[in-house]
């Protein structure tokens, strides 16, 4: 493939200043979307991220039966009652493949699922083991991945359940967010190496209690939900916090100075964590009424950071590392292997395609700076791969970027954004 097939980064003249809103939040709004589609009322959502990641999630719950409406930006989420057959589309949305069949299980009738082909790789065996232990028929072929079908009776007996979710917080989370409309609750227990991206597991639990669920987390690796109704709530989305990564990295690697828009004061997105992951790297931050503003200080320091709760981070972090001063070390990331891509693999290999010296761990990458050369940076359908790209192309003459049309899994405005801000 020619380098001219790709999308060429926009390479600035100088240091990046600017300012940026981001749309909203891909989790909070596919959680949101979930919790609405089983409450007990319609409910109204305002900010609501449109992408193709949530526009899989609200074809999904329609062809389960759930009104979805929109007017003047404003989504109303309908409940009904839950039928098949149905066919949801996953496309590459680990929150529909993996969120979508615990609410599908208290339908009536068959629910296939399948998705794009990698998302055919990617293992689901957890959760659907875990729904067969509550009382869910699930037929995949004895594959574990899909394409594979949930036969729902109307109600799920629900109850106790252990599981390994080490691989992905989402198999935790998708029990959690329909939990409470099993007729028994769940009771959820967790046995194996440690669940990474705690931020999303504390965000599902923090949604559910704001809509009267009760949750006992008290106990470590253990989540009890009981049953009941989920009230009906109006929500406003927050902005998409690890969408602001790119943004925010233009001014550390380019010595300016960037303010993404509306950052919440509190949040439990795993964004909220990059004010002090940029400090890291030697960059000035400050949050103020007008939003987060990061500075670049014309350097950028080596880091050895823990990102097992931030793992959706790396690639944006790793671009900005392998434009550092010095060797860094990204380590808790193990799980990005089964990400969108083998996230990990595909760093090593595109970064050193440019002349870099990336190495896979067993748990991450280690990363030694040298001097990069123009290329094209291969994407692999991954947005925050094309992200990664982005950011290196603001100071590597000759970088395109493979299929830049895939950040529009969660932000359709990247490409725009980011040549609005470059120029």
């Amino acid at each position: 493939m020619g380098i001219t097939e790709g999308w060429p980064a926009p390479r600035p003249e100088g240091a990046v200043t600017g300012r940026v809103t981001v749309p909203g939040s891909k989790s909070i709004s596919n959680r949101a979307l979930i919790l609405a589609a089983i409450a007990d009322g319609p409910s109204t959502l305002s900010g609501l991220l449109a992408a193709r990641d949530t526009s899989l999630m609200r074809s999904a719950l329609i062809s389960l039966g759930v009104g979805i409406s929109e007017r003047d930006g404003l989504v109303t989420v309908t409940p009904g009652s839950l039928k098949g057959p149905a066919s949801v589309d996953c496309g590459l949305a680990g929150t529909v493949m993996r969120f979508v069949p615990p609410v599908a299980a208290l339908a009536d009738g068959v629910v296939a699922f399948d998705g794009d082909p990698y998302a055919r790789e990617r293992p689901m065996d957890v959760i659907l083991g875990a729904l067969r232990t509550l009382g869910v028929q699930i037929d995949d072929a004895g594959t574990g991945r899909m394409p594979y079908s949930v036969n729902g009776s109307g109600s799920v007996r629900g109850g106790k359940v252990t599981l390994d979710a080490s691989g992905s917080s989402q198999f935790v989370s998708a029990l959690l967010l329909a939990g409470a409309r099993y007729d028994q609750g769940v009771d959820l227990r967790h046995d194996g190496k440690p669940v990474p991206s705690q931020p999303h597991l504390d965000m599902s639990v923090a949604m559910l209690r704001e809509r009267g669920v009760h949750v006992d987390d008290s106990e470590p690796n253990r989540w009890v939900v009981a049953p009941g109704p989920i009230r009906a709530l109006d929500t406003a989305i927050e902005p998409d916090l690890s969408n602001a990564a790119p943004f925010l990295a233009a001014a550390v690697v380019t010595g300016g100075s960037v303010t993404v828009t509306g950052w919440p004061t509190e949040t439990t997105q795993p964004g909220g964590q990059l004010p002090e992951i940029f400090t890291r790297f030697g960059a000035d931050v400050s949050l103020s009424q007008d939003g987060l503003t990061v500075r670049g200080t014309g350097r950028v320091q080596g880091v050895d950071l823990d990102l097992s709760e931030v793992g959706e981070l790396s690639p944006v972090l790793a671009a900005v590392a392998v434009l550092a001063d010095g060797p860094s070390y990204l380590r808790g990331i193990a799980h990005l292997r089964n990400h969108e891509t083998d996230r990990l693999a595909a760093l090593e290999t595109e970064f050193n395609a440019l002349g870099g010296d990336v190495n896979q761990t067993a748990d991450g990458l280690e990363i030694r700076p040298k001097p990069l050369h123009g290329g094209l940076f291969g994407t692999y359908h991954d947005h925050r791969m094309a992200h990664a790209a982005a950011v290196v192309g603001l100071v590597v003459d000759g970088l395109a970027i493979e299929n830049i049309g895939t950040t529009a899994k969660t932000m359709p405005e990247f490409p725009d954004l980011w040549s609005a801000l470059v120029s």
